[in-house]
């Protein structure tokens, strides 16, 4: 059995459904297998005898099996395993639902040690969905043990793995074929990915140890010494392959940038503000990397609000005005469609084209009619323009990456909202001309230290820190269901003062009954039409959510950003990049539904202008997990604090969840600690200078490309 040998060579005997699960799980080859780490272990019960078991407990019993066979459920015709397990005391039934491969695993006669949760009553007691293995220690011997109030566990394993399963394959099926595995001495012939002088300096166990010691741990420091041991190899074999990128990038060339820092101050000039210093600061940086020959990898990141279009929007003129070109890519249309208004508003005294390009149109401004509009243009237009270099600055969604729009002199390349695009789209904007353009990513979801060395460790960084002046800190309330009247006497108020509000709800339809439990999350709709008939009869009052058609979506954002719409009902669809300076209170409907991330993101749409703006959460329960992260969310004075509050509270957490950033909960609970991140990060950067193409290092090459594919999502 060789460690990248598909599954099925293995387990030949595996259903469509099974095959299904293990893609769905990650799990192709049996090294995938064995990277299947537990989520979680589960300690034996106190060893027992079958006459002394009580129902609902936890226990362990040694025994010898009896008739082994494979039935099916009465009524949903579900197969189960089932045998009887007997000691001196008497025997007791065990069943496997769902898992009818289990009996073929047994014999009868067999000496086993079972553990699970005594089920049902009486005459009825069975053992449900029990772990069972060989026993090393005879029955007869076990019975003796017990009676002399002594204990056999430390004859066998105590720790049993629970792993992370799938509809079709439980986590007692995964524990047997990563037993096969290690039978098969899989793990003796995988090559360690980590150097042995690297495991020595950090006292990490090489990895065939650390795979026992992670699957079948005889003690838990034997399971929290592999767990550190392959959270550093996650992070340092992802710091390896983003070293090696950024060495890979000071060989590329850019095409030069004439930095002309008169037109450059006259342009910051016309903002309707003044730059903050860290604005200045992260636009002098990126104007020095302008300077150089080799292209820009620079991450911005700055909570809601700082004015990172601001900073876009500078450093695209100067590349405008040297005549070369600049591609803006956006995750939404909503979003595209702002920044495009942005950057005309800052423009309009400029002569510089801007395009917008979106998968429903594309426009470009000013218009050759009218000099203070932006016109519709078809896309054979507007491609022919681009291409000739008529428009500078490009805005717009994926259409902005597609194969079809060729740029003439594409010099520099912004991405908004960095995390939810991958490399590929990266390298598709890279390959649109003759010299790789100089890169900015950006994003306003606040990423603790840690998290942003290891997903961006091939990019410099900037903060953007400071909010704009004159902008007053969201007054924030966490609002019990009784309390409701004051969020609404709130918005009444504002309205009053010509000012808007947000209302966020979880979902966009009532539920079907039938089909679902939780009626209690507010819709959009329902929402909508009860606070126009019992709320709030005199105010104008429009939705916006996901299912709606573009035009749709674009003229319920037309009729709030106008005024005509007093009250916009929506889902977290306007958590990015909606801007309307007069929205100046937010009501969050199931608070405890939405992650950090989302909540700081939905509630920095109400700090827009120098207007005092006010946030209420209302959950719909208040357990203790939602008191803590609504108190957090509360207090925290930024989105930075909050992140790092969010780690140390929930290790994977919600503002950069393993989920959302494709790094395994093992690595995020690492994160937790810095010197292990620094560790990783300044090890990878002196093997990769000593040895750029990894020759010497083949095993660590192969880990680094599938680390890096998992992370960016691709």
């Amino acid at each position: 059995m060789h460690p990248e040998d598909p599954v099925e060579r293995h387990f030949l005997r595996l259903k469509p459904e099974q095959k299904r699960a293990l893609k769905k799980l990650g799990i192709h080859a049996v090294r995938d297998l064995l990277y299947h780490f537990p989520s979680r272990y589960e300690r034996s019960g106190p060893s027992a005898t079958i006459a002394g078991i009580a129902p609902g407990a936890e226990v362990t019993l040694f025994g010898t099996v009896r008739k082994p066979d494979i039935r099916k459920t009465w009524k949903s015709r579900r197969p189960v395993a089932e045998a009887w397990l007997e000691d001196a005391t008497g025997r007791i039934k065990m069943m496997w639902f769902s898992q009818p491969y289990i009996a073929k695993t047994l014999f009868d006669g067999m000496q086993a040690k079972v553990s699970g949760r005594v089920a049902g009553e009486g005459a009825k007691t069975y053992l449900a969905n029990p772990s069972i293995e060989k026993a090393s220690i005879a029955p007869e011997t076990a019975h003796e043990t017990l009676f002399n109030n002594a204990s056999p566990q430390s004859a066998d394993m105590e720790w049993h793995p629970v792993y992370p399963e799938s509809r079709g394959l439980s986590s007692l099926w995964l524990a047997h074929a990563v037993k096969k595995a290690f039978e098969a001495g899989v793990h003796e012939r995988m090559e360690d990915p980590i150097p042995t002088d690297i495991l020595a300096r950090y006292k990490l166990p090489s990895l065939a140890p650390a795979l026992i010691f992670i699957h079948a741990p005889q003690k838990k420091p034997d399971a929290e010494a592999a767990k550190k041991r392959f959270a550093f190899e996650e992070i340092f074999a992802l710091q390896v392959a983003l070293q090696k990128r950024r060495r890979e990038l000071l060989t590329e060339r850019a095409l030069p940038v004439s930095v002309d820092r008169t037109a450059l101050d006259d342009f910051i000039a016309s903002f309707p503000f003044p730059p903050t210093t860290a604005q200045q600061k992260a636009i002098d940086a990126i104007a020095a990397d302008f300077a150089r020959p080799h292209p820009m990898m620079r991450l911005l990141e700055g909570d809601v609000g700082s004015g990172k279009t601001a900073v876009a929007a500078a450093t695209a003129y100067l590349v405008a005005h040297s005549d070369l070109q600049v591609a803006y890519l956006v995750p939404t249309e909503i979003l595209a469609k702002q920044h495009f208004s942005t950057f005309v508003a800052y423009f309009k005294n400029h002569p510089i084209p801007i395009g917008l390009i979106t998968g429903n149109e594309c426009r470009v401004f000013p218009s050759r009619v009218r000099y203070e509009e932006s016109a519709k243009l078809s896309r054979t237009t507007f491609r022919k323009r681009v291409a000739d270099g008529l428009i500078p600055i490009v805005i717009g969604t994926h259409a902005l990456v597609e194969q079809s729009l060729a740029f003439k002199r594409l010099a520099y390349a912004i991405i908004d909202e960095q995390h939810r695009f991958g490399t590929a789209h990266r390298q598709r904007l890279a390959t649109k001309g003759d010299a790789t353009p100089h890169l900015l990513s950006m994003t306003a979801t606040p990423i603790p230290r840690t998290l942003a060395l290891t997903l961006y460790g091939d990019l410099d960084l900037t903060l953007l820190d400071e909010m704009p002046s004159g902008r007053k800190r969201i007054i924030t309330e966490i609002l019990g269901p009784k309390e409701r009247e004051r969020a609404y006497e709130r918005i009444h108020t504002e309205l009053a003062t010509g000012r808007q509000a947000y209302v966020i709800c979880p979902r966009i339809d009532e539920p079907d009954p039938a089909k679902e439990l939780a009626l209690q999350a507010k819709s959009v709709k329902a929402e909508a039409a009860r606070l126009k008939k019992e709320v709030f009869p005199d105010a104008s009052i429009g939705i916006l959510h996901s299912k709606m058609k573009p035009q749709e979506k674009e003229a319920a954002m037309n009729d709030f950003e106008n005024g005509e719409t007093q009250i916009l009902v929506a889902t977290s669809v306007v958590e990015v990049g909606v801007n309307v300076p007069d929205a100046t209170v937010i009501l969050i409907e199931g608070a405890e539904r939405f992650g950090l991330a989302q909540l700081h993101q939905l509630r920095g749409r109400v700090i827009r202008s120098t207007h005092q703006a006010y946030c209420f959460a209302l959950p719909e329960s208040f357990g203790p997990a939602t008191k803590e992260r609504m108190k957090a969310f509360k207090e925290a004075k930024n989105g930075f604090e909050l992140a790092e509050h969010d780690l140390q509270l929930r290790g994977a957490g919600e503002l950069a969840g393993s989920r959302q950033w494709g790094i395994s909960d093992l690595a995020m609970e690492a994160l937790k600690n810095m010197k292990l991140v620094e560790a990783a990060r300044a090890e990878a950067a002196a093997l990769v200078l000593n040895d750029p193409e990894l020759k010497n290092h083949p095993a660590l090459a192969s880990r680094a490309r599938t680390a890096d594919q998992e992370v960016h999502l691709e």
